[in-house]
């Protein structure tokens, strides 16, 4: 048996269907008002006296694969108190019904304002055709910004960051309440003049979770004087790990010396690695007449006048970095060293026979890659071990000190032996690193002033100096359980939606998209 559906309820709530009509595309239903009398908006006095009546026209949800028009039968009141400036007045339906002025119902509006918050302008306006719902992108944006959802709640944890509308040109700061895990605004910058003003208009705020950078911390510090600072922890934890790398690049020299490779021959060297050799020597003349100069006391700017190099660069040479023989990333063969070295050694020298072997062990490198290391190995056969012997880049020794012994292959654990036998400053340096990271994971605050006493003494002293720059925020961080974490994931999601939006997005209405999303 077919069950009749009522024709009433193909209409919001409070109107009342007066006649149907059928088109090949839609059906327009005649509405009116089920109530007797009107409310004049300006002195609220109820009247029953109709002036006249307006046809206007409104979409609603689709129903049957087809739209919905409603032809609202719209009357004009008389408003009967003597003293109101309206005399004439259109009665009103109701926001949650049909809102004033608005050409679409509110339950149309509820699913348009969705749908530009899930997939923007244009992909939705696309999409809500489909669905029998034609709208503008124009409109769906409109509809996004005027119903963006506003804070309304007290803020006491907050988390700031900074944003990039484009990489290295222009950066915004995000906002964020730490407590309700909610965006609460965008600025459109970073710069401490803004940050500073937002934060003053909100002095309820009591703790304030940054990254390291200067900026907010300044800003914080003279608009909220008696709020909590927390430096973020996995930024304090990533600041370490790249003051110990920085440590191995200055420590490379002595690095060479200890594994014995201070000497390269060139013959051994493949084409492009000839190329990176000629490129050292190249550095290598370059940092000595920087050292040279500096050994004077001439001052890094007369060093950029009289060579011609960045100031950037002469920074970096006077700090210890630019000494990596071969400054290259981890080789795709090195994993499969042993296994090359094993077929080798049981006769197998043809360069496409091990390629094929090693596929066969998940190797997705070129036949070129393994040809280079066989003719490679046919020229080191004549030579001694230690000529042979190759140092890691700086990035590959900073990580093998830092993982466990038996993560590593037995030619990586002579390396390293022989660098911690020969360079005991960067054991201690890894040792403090190690111990740094200890404490935040341990909230242990009560070991940061020895730790910063033995690590000014050490490889590691310039991130001390900053720690202890930073002091108090940095303890915040240990003690507090407040960071910056989702932070770094609403940037994640922000950066999603901007990117939907081609970039193309003002801040205005990337802002109305992340707090309606929330």
């Amino acid at each position: 048996m077919r069950a009749e559906v009522r024709i009433s309820s193909l209409v919001p709530s409070g109107l009342v269907i007066e006649s149907v009509s059928d088109s090949s595309d839609s059906i327009i239903l005649a509405v009116r008002s089920e109530a007797g009398m009107a409310e004049c908006p300006v002195c609220g006095s109820r009247s029953r006296r109709i002036h006249s009546r307006y046809d206007r026209q409104v979409s609603d949800l689709p129903c049957a694969g087809k739209q919905i028009r409603l032809r609202v039968i719209t009357r004009r009141f008389v408003c009967e108190v003597p003293h109101c400036r309206r005399r004439i007045f259109a009665e009103r339906f109701g926001d949650n019904v049909l809102p004033t002025r608005s050409r679409q119902t509110a339950r149309l509006e509820c699913i348009v304002h969705h749908l530009g918050l899930a997939l923007g302008g244009r992909p939705a306006a696309s999409f809500a055709r489909r669905l029998m719902m034609p709208v503008s992108n124009d409109t769906l944006l409109r509809v996004v910004r005027r119903r963006a959802a506003r804070r309304t709640h007290p803020l006491t944890v907050v988390g700031v960051d900074d944003w990039a509308f484009r990489r290295n040109r222009r950066y915004g700061t995000i906002v964020c309440d730490l407590e309700r895990r909610r965006i609460v605004t965008l600025l459109p910058d970073r710069e401490v003049a803004t940050v500073r003003a937002w934060l003053a208009d909100h002095p309820e705020i009591s703790v304030v979770s940054r990254d390291r950078g200067g900026g907010y911390g300044e800003a914080s510090a003279k608009a909220l004087p008696d709020a909590i600072q927390v430096a973020d922890r996995w930024h304090l934890m990533e600041n370490a790990s790249a003051a110990f790398l920085d440590a191995v690049r200055k420590s490379m020299r002595a690095i060479r010396s200890a594994i014995g490779s201070t000497t390269i021959t060139p013959e051994l060297l493949t084409s492009a690695e000839k190329l990176r050799y000629e490129s050292y020597l190249r550095r290598e003349d370059t940092n000595a007449a920087i050292m040279a100069l500096a050994r004077d006391g001439v001052s890094i700017m007369q060093i950029v006048r009289r060579l011609g190099h960045s100031r950037n660069l002469v920074r970096q040479t006077l700090r210890g970095g630019r000494a990596d023989v071969f400054q290259t990333r981890e080789r795709s063969l090195d994993a499969y060293y042993l296994f090359l070295e094993g077929l080798w050694s049981s006769g197998c020298r043809n360069g496409a026979e091990l390629w094929r072997r090693l596929q066969m062990q998940g190797f997705r490198g070129s036949l070129r890659t393994v040809g280079e290391w066989t003719t490679r190995r046919r020229r080191s056969e004549a030579v001694s071990k230690q000529q042979l012997q190759r140092v890691p880049s700086a990035r590959t020794i900073a990580r093998l000190m830092t993982i466990k012994r038996d993560c590593m292959t037995k030619a990586d654990a002579l390396v390293i032996a022989a660098i911690e036998a020969g360079v005991p400053s960067l054991v201690e340096a890894r040792t403090l690193i190690d111990q740094f990271h200890d404490m935040i994971r341990k909230k242990d605050e009560a070991k940061l002033d020895a730790w910063i006493a033995n690590a000014k003494a050490s490889l590691v002293s310039s991130f001390a100096t900053g720690v202890l720059k930073d002091i108090a925020a940095v303890r915040a961080a240990i003690t507090h359980p407040w960071s910056n974490g989702q932070v770094e994931g609403q940037i994640t999601k922000l950066k999603l939606v901007k990117r939907q939006m081609y970039g193309r997005a003002k801040i205005d209405l990337l802002e109305a998209r992340l707090l309606g999303a929330a």
